[in-house]
């Protein structure tokens, strides 16, 4: 089982970044997916989650109105737009999984499968 996770880079604040986090080994279609971020120094922290069928979402208050989480379980992807970018959204952002539904969609621990990462770096 594996997530890719792509789409990191270099933006000046208030510009917009997709990331994409592609499965494989398994489907993840009846499970929520989640985005967390870890900048240098800091723990990872929740971004987004999104249940199994798209609805509800959740996301942290500090990007609630600028990232947007959405799924296509057709074809296991996961994306996470960010918009309106500000140099503290500087991470590496992790796409996440857990085995089965049920909990917390904002609980890291409550997931099993996680992304490499992709390097987001927003300069003022």
């Amino acid at each position: 089982v594996q997530l890719q996770a792509s789409g990191g880079g270099s933006v000046q604040a208030g510009g917009s970044l997709t990331l994409s986090c592609a499965a494989s080994g398994r489907t993840f279609s009846s499970v929520h997916m989640g985005w967390f971020r870890q900048a240098p120094g800091k723990e990872r922290e929740f971004v987004a989650a999104i249940s199994w069928n798209g609805a509800p979402t959740y996301y942290a208050d500090s990007v609630k109105g600028r990232f947007a989480i959405a799924r296509v379980n057709a074809k296991n992807t996961l994306r996470l737009q960010m918009n309106s970018l500000k140099p503290e959204d500087t991470a590496v952002y992790y796409c996440a999984a857990p085995v089965k539904d049920g909990a917390a969609p904002r609980d890291r621990r409550g997931y099993d499968y996680w992304g490499q990462g992709t390097l987001v770096t927003v300069s003022s």
